[in-house]
């Protein structure tokens, strides 16, 4: 038996103590519960039994299936069979036969820029089942067919039998721990700290394996595909990764918060790979991030040193230049597909449904999201500056009254008191500037005009140039701010010009946790990333229906009604309709539908952690409220769901 054989197989052997630990556990559980009720009068032992053993020895028995049972994720996608796309599926057919194993039984195209094999399995995956690849559309849109066929093939030889015949089953059971993980440091579950425990073990014994296989891995790829295409894959996945994160974060993201979707998604990445292509060269050059614990891949650098042994000094690290023979150029891999952007539309329907949103052109779509991102930062400027001075400032006008009496200076002397005076100068003409765009339009004065680099110019209707920054700068002068009034309605801008309807903002899910006590109540939680949203919570015994229930929720984006500003006061009001006033152009989100309460993070005063062993936060809220939340013993998550609410805690605390 070889070296690698023998990592694989103590790696299964390791994996099995998982269950071994479990049943140990049980075993001492229920032996410390006998020795109790023999030591008890036989009345009391009989009376007690019952109760005391669903206390002990049923609660560790249930929190031990809780911590090894996993609902295997499946991504959303589009299911494309061998009559759809042969020459794709003749691909992977290649690639199965060069690795080893069979083709897989199902291809599932995704959004995400990924090559992954899922399979169904039982047991802490000591037990196989069905298996399905599922592929990225942005692979199939930026790559040629030899880096999409090392792709596969590097995935598919994940099931090989060439480092021994337990291989398949250790990487399987790899997979399972690395999702299952995460899940014993976090809530209440009392078998979790057992099983951490010995994770530590296991990761041990796995990690001679776990490099092996994947190293395994990279020479089937290289074998089947070429070096150069192998190479190309390995240093292009994350780049296409981290591209697709900025495309999210920065194109669709907000237009999606406002209400709307593009008709286009994917066309739209496709565009921003052509128009950014020195950020693709950064994150090239950059590398991928760092790997998580539980991840079975290699650093970058070592699987690229052992995949080009043989580069001349003049050839480059990632293959690209050395003295192999070249290799034939490949055809692109959108030409697998007959109908690549129909895909890309039933896709869209799937992973972007249009439910409650507007589809709009990009165009369209970019322009509506950068105005309510301005609407957004000035409702909230509007409110902090009605605060400070004691009435109520709803629009544009409102501001430059404020500019030119002297007021808009002193109230941000005291809402920025660690400010220079240039410093504070440069406040007020940023807000100045923000509210004078928004005015011009609203008044249709104004426009924006877009490229795909990610920037965005504000120019006039008619596509010239409209310099508002000078502007802003002049009306924060109260000696200019009349000459500014009278130009700017001279070129057509109404100061207060009301924002019109809009779509409702959807605030984008980041993360969901299930059965939380919520000031005492059972809950479910949404964590947004402009809030968070509490749901009352099902009966014990629901959990799946809670988490279905969860991510139809988490799916269809959280309406957001807007913040809406009360009309403006004729001067100073007395102190008690002062403070109403300013209470009324602060109002309140509105309660979502069925018992449903979302708290936006501009709401949150304060975030304490809970002292002691049982995990708990307290969220002070602005209006002199507070909520309460604690994890249960029956606690799960949605994908990412602690990870978002550690980031949200995190963010609130250091913020407040």
């Amino acid at each position: 038996m070889s070296n690698d054989a023998r990592a694989a197989a103590r790696s299964a052997g390791a994996l099995a103590g998982f269950l071994i630990v479990a049943g140990l556990q049980l075993i001492v559980v229920l032996g410390v519960l006998w020795t109790v009720l023999r030591l008890l009068p036989a009345e009391v032992a009989l009376r007690a039994g019952v109760p005391l053993s669903l206390a002990t020895f049923g609660a560790l028995g249930y929190a031990t299936w809780r911590a090894l049972h996993s609902r295997r994720r499946v991504p959303a996608g589009v299911a494309v069979t061998r009559a759809d796309a042969p020459a794709l599926w003749a691909l992977i057919d290649g690639a199965a036969a060069a690795a080893g194993v069979p083709a897989p039984a199902g291809l599932t195209v995704v959004t995400d820029a990924t090559v992954v094999v899922g399979e169904r399995t039982l047991a802490l995956g000591l037990l196989g089942g069905r298996r399905d690849l599922y592929l990225g559309l942005p692979l199939l849109q930026a790559w040629d067919s030899g880096r999409l066929r090392a792709a596969v093939a590097h995935e598919l030889a994940h099931g090989s039998a060439r480092l021994g015949r337990w291989a398949p089953l250790a990487y399987r059971g790899r997979v399972a721990i690395g999702r299952l993980a995460p899940r014993w440091s976090r809530g209440r579950n009392p078998a979790g700290a057992v099983f951490r425990a010995y994770a530590e073990v296991y990761r041990r014994r796995d990690a001679p394996f776990s490099l092996a296989q994947e190293l395994a891995a990279d020479r089937v790829a290289a074998e089947h595909a070429g070096v150069r295409a192998t190479v190309g894959a390995l240093r292009d996945l994350p780049v296409l990764a981290g591209m697709q994160r900025l495309f999210h974060a920065e194109y669709v993201g907000p237009g999606w918060q406002a209400g709307h979707v593009p008709d286009d998604v994917f066309g739209g990445f496709l565009r921003v790979l052509v128009a950014r292509a020195e950020d693709v060269a950064i994150l090239r050059a950059r590398g991928p991030e760092p790997a998580g614990a539980w991840d079975t891949h290699p650093p970058l650098a070592e699987r690229l040193a052992l995949l080009t042994p043989a580069a001349t000094p003049e050839g480059s690290a990632d293959g690209t230049e050395s003295d192999q023979a070249p290799e034939a150029p490949e055809e692109a891999a959108d030409e697998l597909v007959p109908d690549l952007p129909g895909l890309g539309r039933a896709l869209q329907a799937v992973a972007f449904p249009s439910t409650g949103r507007t589809e709009v052109s990009w165009d369209d779509f970019l322009s509506v999201a950068r105005t309510a991102e301005m609407e957004r930062e000035a409702g909230a400027a509007l409110a902090t500056v009605s605060r400070a001075v004691g009435i109520v400032v709803p629009d544009a006008e409102g501001i430059l009254a404020l500019a030119a009496d002297g007021r808009l200076r002193t109230a941000a002397a005291t809402i920025f008191p660690g400010l220079t005076p240039e410093e504070t100068a440069d406040r007020i003409v940023d807000l100045l500037a923000l509210m004078l765009a928004l005015a011009a339009l609203r008044s249709d004065v104004a426009r924006w005009r877009h490229n795909w680099t990610g920037t965005a110019e504000l120019v006039a209707a008619d596509g010239t140039y409209l310099n508002l920054t000078d502007v802003a700068a002049a009306a924060a002068d109260p000696e200019q701010a009349e000459a500014v009034r009278a130009y700017l309605g001279k070129i057509g801008v109404d100061l207060a010009a009301p924002g019109g309807d809009r779509a409702a903002a959807r605030a984008q899910a980041l993360g969901g946790l299930i059965n939380l006590s919520a000031d005492g109540e059972r809950t479910d939680l949404l964590v947004t990333d402009l809030g968070i949203l509490l749901v009352p919570g099902l009966s014990r015994g629901k959990g799946p229906e809670a988490k279905r229930r969860l991510s139809q929720i988490a799916s269809g984006g959280v309406p957001v009604p807007g913040r809406n500003a009360a009309p403006a006061s004729d001067g100073a009001a007395p102190d008690g309709a002062a403070a109403e006033a300013v209470k009324s152009a602060v109002a309140t989100m509105e309660a979502p539908p069925d018992g449903r309460r979302f708290v936006p993070f501009v709401d949150v005063a304060a975030v304490t952690a809970l002292p002691g062993r049982r995990r708990g936060w307290v969220i002070g809220l602005r209006d002199g409220g507070s909520l309460t939340l604690r994890p249960s013993l029956d606690t799960d998550e949605l994908p990412g769901g602690w990870a978002a609410w550690e980031d949200a805690v995190t963010f609130l605390a250091g913020t407040r």
